[in-house]
């Protein structure tokens, strides 16, 4: 059995999964402030401690960035000297974040070619310089970048090298040929925003550790990441930026898990957002290009998502309109049918009958049929802006608070699977190995395409995938038709199931 935990801005649901596939129990409990009581609470309560894995989706990074709280100031060192001094690190981020997070920044010399031809040769001297000015400032976490690193990165890795030898082990170093895609500039900023957030996610997994322990549960721990894979309670530490969209990214699997249904559209409605995604082949449909987190440009896998503020906890005002202002986490102590006094789209719910929590008699007065209304034409604008084609588009609503809506306006098709309301957990659970590549290739188109997929396998299965169980689940080619010796850019994704006799070995 496998329980998978989603911590959301206003709950936090867990789901317990079968050897057989089966959902044997959902369950929901509020988010707590500091997260882990929250999951400690729906641990407690699905009573499940023999279980082979245990994987949660959390938000915990994602709200530090926004909130620009709990960061920790990153020394940037940028290798691309003579080139990329123009535009220097941090230059389009909001100034609120880059008070907070830039501790010193160097430009160095390295980086190469988008045929991993040198720019120029990394200067050790110039690093040592380098390293005596992190240790005499005190920082504890370095970001470290070069160009096109995606397609070579030796000088990364040396420098990475030279710098731990001078600094000692416990000062975290993130690379950005780890953790972004080809473009220098967003790729840099996904690795600030990593080395940021390092010293709290070793806070944090230990947190979560903490509440699988008192919960009496000795299973392996994992995370999930933007793209519906897994990765393990190391890599959480490591890649914490690999975690921003996993709620969506849940919702979106959890929901094709449970309908059956590959190709559709998913609505997640949950207490304070309502997110709309496109699944291909069951997977998210990803971002293209660059994505803004925390309006931060950055280019690491994330879930192409349209959100908008309508949620269970949403304030309904005078006119019938609802959101994007919610009660959140106090809905319980603020919406009318639990004896507070602000009206809420859960209180519309209760009025309508659509759902049977709290005191139905304390919204009795109140009429739900326009306001509901408007929220499910506003959903069907949401879900039309997303669709790529007029072709008919089947919908799948999950979430606790997609009991909202019953019919969207232009679309026949709408479902709303069982345990519709823990999907989120479900994907958490279901989740999968992933290794992926992003990087140019040159030479015949075949030969570097079969590279591309055996270097995405292998990925995979040293990320703990059961060798055997990889399948191919995407390809992307860009021929860079102004670059010499047949230059192509290729993505190549791959996922397989988790090999657990591995993890336990």
């Amino acid at each position: 059995m496998r329980i998978g935990i989603d911590v959301g801005g206003t709950n936090t649901d867990a789901a317990l999964i079968g050897d057989d596939g089966q959902v044997l129990a959902g369950v929901k409990r509020p988010t707590t402030e500091d997260v882990t009581g929250g999951i400690a609470s729906a641990l407690t309560a699905l009573g499940a401690t023999r279980v082979s894995a245990v994987m949660i989706g959390t938000t915990h990074f994602v709200n530090a960035l926004v909130e620009a709280a709990r960061l920790e100031p990153v020394a940037i060192v940028r290798l691309g000297l003579p080139a990329t001094a123009a535009l220097p690190p941090l230059v389009d981020w909001p100034d609120r974040l880059r008070q907070v997070v830039e501790g010193a920044t160097y430009l160095c010399h390295g980086g190469c070619e988008y045929d991993g031809t040198p720019i120029s040769e990394l200067d050790p001297e110039e690093l040592q310089r380098v390293a005596d000015d992190i240790r005499r400032r005190g920082l504890r976490t370095v970001a470290i970048s070069s160009a096109f690193s995606p397609v070579s990165d030796e000088h990364e890795r040396r420098a990475a090298e030279l710098l731990a030898a001078e600094l000692g082990p416990e000062v975290h170093l993130s690379l950005s040929a780890e953790i972004g895609r080809v473009g220098l500039l967003a790729r840099e900023s996904a690795t600030i925003v990593n080395a940021a957030l390092r010293p709290l996610a070793d806070h944090t997994v230990a947190a979560f550790a903490e509440a699988l322990r008192v919960a009496g549960i000795t299973a392996p721990l994992f995370l999930s990441q933007n793209d519906g894979t897994l990765m393990d309670v190391e890599q959480a530490r490591r890649y914490p930026v690999a975690t921003f969209a996993s709620g969506p990214t849940n919702s979106m699997r959890g929901a094709a898990y449970l309908s059956g249904l590959t190709d559709c559209a998913v609505v997640d409605i949950g207490g304070t957002t309502s997110d709309v995604g496109i699944l291909v082949g069951g997977f998210p449909r990803e971002a293209a290009g660059e994505a803004l987190v925390a309006e931060v440009r950055t280019n690491f896998r994330i879930p192409d998502v349209l959100s908008i503020g309508i949620g269970g906890g949403s304030i309904v005002a005078d006119d019938g309109t609802t959101g994007p202002r919610s009660v959140g986490f106090r809905l319980t102590d603020e919406a009318l049918v639990f004896g507070g006094d602000t009206l809420t789209a859960t209180d519309l719910a209760v009025a309508a009958g659509l759902a049977s929590i709290g005191d139905p008699a304390r919204v009795a007065h109140v009429s739900p049929e326009r306001p509901l209304k408007l929220i499910a034409e506003r959903v069907a604008e949401a879900v039309d802006r997303m669709r790529t084609s007029p072709a008919p588009l089947p919908v799948v609503l999950v979430g606790g608070g997609s009991i909202l809506v019953d019919e969207l306006p232009g679309f026949d098709d709408v479902r709303r699977p069982d345990h519709f309301e823990v999907a989120n957990a479900v994907g958490a659970a279901i989740a999968q190995v992933g290794g992926e590549v992003d990087r140019v290739f040159s030479g015949p188109r075949e030969q570097v395409l079969e590279e591309a997929r055996g270097e995405a396998i292998a990925r995979a299965e040293r990320a703990g995938a059961r060798p055997g169980s990889v399948r191919i689940v995407d390809v992307e080619e860009l021929p860079l038709a102004y670059l010499p010796g047949n230059a192509t850019r290729i993505r190549v994704k791959a996922v397989g199931d988790l090999d657990l006799e591995k993890i336990d070995a």
